[in-house]
């Protein structure tokens, strides 16, 4: 039970997308980075606004996570259920789809277990992978801080009682890395 309701609420919040609190100005800085991208879509060049620490942490979740460029790979690693329909915004971007590994949906944060990827669909019928989305429920997090990752909290969403921190690591990100919506996400090929 207490699992349908962590998924439905998941479901909700990135339908809905999360209440922003505003960013300190110090977590402002980390936030807006850009970077040069390769052709395969990997950060060949991380801004010099990060820190080494984050920098570090964002090649550890490029590599663990390359595989999932593949969608079958994800899939059978667990990240299978789709969580939602693909989203977009007039006026932010997009998100494209999400699918999830509900096992991890469980207050735990780690950098190596996001409990979402987004994929962005293509005009080939194919999903190309383009983010992570790390999510906790209210319930599952007892400390009075926030959960944090990559030197950010996580938002709030006090609607659907959830923590929510979007990392674009795969996707250039002009709105910064870790922001919600993706204005270079398109949700044109969805079907």
């Amino acid at each position: 039970m207490h699992r349908s309701i962590i998924l439905a609420f998941a479901c909700v919040v990135v339908a809905c997308g999360p209440a922003r609190e505003p960013a300190a100005p110090a977590e402002m800085s980390h936030a807006h980075g850009g970077g040069s991208y390769n052709l395969t879509g990997i950060v060949s060049n991380m801004p010099s606004r990060l820190n080494p620490d984050i920098e570090r942490m964002l090649t550890r979740l490029r590599t663990l996570t390359a595989p999932f460029q593949n969608f079958q790979a994800a899939g059978s690693a667990g990240w299978g259920t789709k969580i939602t329909d693909c989203f977009s915004d007039p006026q932010q971007g997009g998100m494209g789809f999400h699918y999830g590994n509900t096992g991890l949906i469980d207050g735990v944060v780690d950098i190596d277990k996001p409990e979402l990827l987004l994929y962005e669909p293509l005009a080939n019928g194919q999903l190309k992978f383009v983010a992570v989305e790390y999510i906790v429920p209210y319930t599952a997090w007892t400390s009075p801080q926030p959960p944090r990752l990559f030197g950010q909290n996580y938002h709030r969403n006090d609607a659907f009682g959830l923590w929510v921190l979007h990392v674009w690591h795969f996707r250039e990100n002009p709105s910064g890395i870790f922001t919600d919506w993706n204005p270079r996400v398109s949700c044109q090929y969805a079907n």
